[in-house]
């Protein structure tokens, strides 16, 4: 393995692990509602694309990489290695979670489609096709934040900080529906360690797909 790669997976693997640690930490114990989840997505991605950047990329998302992959910013085999990395750091990070909560009763910020939710008098449940598309559609916003404004050069030092905060945004409007995983890593690791994995290929097939689509756009159309 190259010095570089190996250096790439460590950062990954970090940065993953600090995600589901933090983000899905947040959400276990409840710390400040939908907005308080949010921000500790956002901010952790933030954190870690200024830290580990330079190193790695800070995709520390399995989707992200798969848009990077579409648009022919990374070989096939980096990739595959990244995304195996991230796996393994989404589910270090929720077994640890689990390890601080004492257990698995918190639910480990396990993510979620909505049921009997209410919406201004209306009951909404979301389905599983739903939920692909809702996080097809969220995760289109993040690849396409990635690439527009880190891959591309264009937002300079502000890279970090239009990612983090399109994170934060998706988090605040597709939280109560699906979780707003945007993420394979961030669903497969608590859903694993807490033994709740009712429809987790949601999680997958969904951002994945926005991934790749966002991905396509941008070296088909948008690229300079």
């Amino acid at each position: 393995m190259q010095a570089g790669l190996s250096k790439a997976l460590v950062a990954e693997f970090i940065g993953t692990f600090a995600l589901i640690f933090i983000g899905a930490g947040a959400g276990a114990i409840g710390a400040g509602g939908l907005v308080g989840v949010a921000l500790a997505h956002g901010l952790v991605v933030l954190g870690f694309a200024y830290a580990y950047g330079h190193i790695s990329g800070t995709h520390i998302n399995p989707a992200v990489t798969c848009s990077l992959l579409a648009a022919g910013k990374i070989d096939a085999g980096r990739a595959v290695a990244y995304i195996v990395t991230q796996l393994a750091g989404g589910l270090a990070g929720a077994y640890l979670l689990s390890v601080v909560l004492g257990g698995t009763g918190s639910g480990l910020g396990v993510t979620a489609l909505a049921q009997n939710l209410q919406v201004g008098g209306t009951t909404v449940s979301i389905s599983a096709g739903m939920g692909c598309l809702i996080e097809a559609i969220l995760t289109f916003f993040l690849a396409n934040a990635v690439l527009n404004a880190a891959v591309s050069g264009k937002a300079g030092n502000l890279a970090g900080v239009a990612i983090g905060l399109t994170l934060v945004f998706t988090i605040l409007m597709g939280g109560p529906l699906t979780g707003a995983s945007l993420n394979p890593a961030r669903s497969l690791g608590p859903a694993l360690v807490a033994s709740n994995t009712a429809n987790l290929w949601v999680y997958f097939v969904g951002p994945i797909a926005g991934g790749v689509l966002a991905g396509l756009l941008y070296r088909l159309f948008l690229e300079d």
